[in-house]
């Protein structure tokens, strides 16, 4: 059998031959609304390129430019702009309730127009607003793009990393904080893999640890916490919010089985059994050898060398081997039945895939 077979085979009966109930903090398996990122998003320019802006077909370029220059008081004729040391781009980032007004973040611009590169480039003054329409952060800044971009004459060229992406580190100034206690001050936890169970549990868990807050899964994916205080205090949801992280739960999975069948790879979760089952396994193994033959004509014939090949077919089909597995195997022993006949990864995933077809395996199959 091939190392690589009883490797996979061994960390599927390791990792999955005990199921035992663990707890594990909140924190590792749900999302608190406070750390949530609200995306922002906003259109800006980048000047002062080395003549690597966008070209004159790049209308919006020198639309918006014109606009600027318009509210600066200065009118300028469209056929005589030239904007290759200007650049149109796309400027995003990302915004957390923990963010305080006057506070920088990080801003990206990203280039939208036929710009060979933002190097060295200045971002002006951009609006970024939220999914709502409001003007969350304005940036402003230097573009960083960490690589650069240079072309010869002779068409040759020099490239590192991609220069039509870039940074502004700190550009961002946060105008207006997002605020995510609304609704009476109410906490959402939103869970990363929806589960019913889990929600209960985590409900139920939350109002026996937190005496001072009531809490309702309201559905698989969201518990609603909400403190009974009229007039609770910043500091004291923050010390709510970190009672919530660390609670302890033991989260109800639903048993999978997750295949990549471009890598071979399986994993196999806890909860998953498979009924009463025979199981056969044969390979068919084809080798073709081609020997070549050259054909050498006779000194002074005027002939011509000829080479052809002389191919050989094998084929060779292994004698299906059978195995029994009982009622609720677990994927341990189903790991040692299949590591006792030889099979391979492909084969293991072809065997899994027939188990689900024949209604034996009780996990749901993800094929990736």
């Amino acid at each position: 059998m091939k190392p690589k077979t009883i490797i996979i085979l061994i960390l599927i009966s390791i990792l999955f031959s005990v199921n035992i109930a663990f707890g594990v903090k909140l924190k590792n398996i749900a999302e608190i609304q406070s750390k949530v990122k609200v995306p922002l998003i906003g259109y800006g320019l980048v000047v002062g390129l080395n003549g690597s802006g966008d070209s004159k077909g790049t209308i919006f370029t020198l639309q918006s430019l014109n606009n600027m220059m318009q509210r600066m008081g200065i009118s300028l004729p469209p056929n005589k702009v030239k904007v290759k040391n200007i650049a149109a781009v796309m400027v995003t980032a990302e915004i957390t309730p923990l963010d305080p007004v006057g506070g920088r973040i990080d801003v990206t611009v990203s280039s939208m127009g036929d710009a060979s590169s933002l190097e060295g480039g200045m971002l002006l003054l951009t609006p970024l607003s939220a999914p709502n329409g409001d003007v969350m952060v304005w940036a402003q800044g230097a573009v960083s793009t960490g690589g650069f971009n240079a072309q010869a004459a002779g068409g040759n060229k020099i490239s590192k990393n991609y220069t039509l992406v870039g940074r502004v580190p700190g550009g961002g100034l946060i105008e207006k904080r997002f605020e995510f206690l609304q609704d009476n001050k109410i906490i959402k936890i939103q869970l990363d893999t929806p589960d019913y169970t889990t929600a209960s549990l985590l409900s139920d868990k939350i109002k026996e640890k937190i005496k001072y807050c009531s809490a309702e899964a309201i559905s698989e994916k969201t518990i609603n916490v909400i403190p009974q205080k009229d007039d609770i205090t910043s500091g004291e949801m923050v010390s709510i919010i970190a009672e919530l992280e660390n609670i302890d739960i033991e989260p109800s999975s639903p048993a999978r089985v997750v295949i990549n069948e471009r890598t071979g790879t399986i994993v196999a979760g806890a909860g998953v059994s498979i009924d009463a089952v025979a199981l056969s396994h044969g390979n068919l193994t084809v080798k073709i050898k081609s020997t070549p033959i050259i054909s050498q004509p006779e000194s002074f014939s005027q002939g011509k060398t000829v080479k052809t090949a002389e191919t050989e077919i094998n084929a060779k089909e292994e004698t299906a081997r059978m195995i029994y597995l009982n009622e609720q195997t677990d994927v341990s022993e189903l790991s040692r039945a299949l590591n006792a006949i030889g099979a391979t990864p492909r084969d293991i995933i072809a065997i899994f895939q027939a188990l689900k077809s024949a209604g034996a395996l009780h996990a749901e199959l993800i094929i990736l």
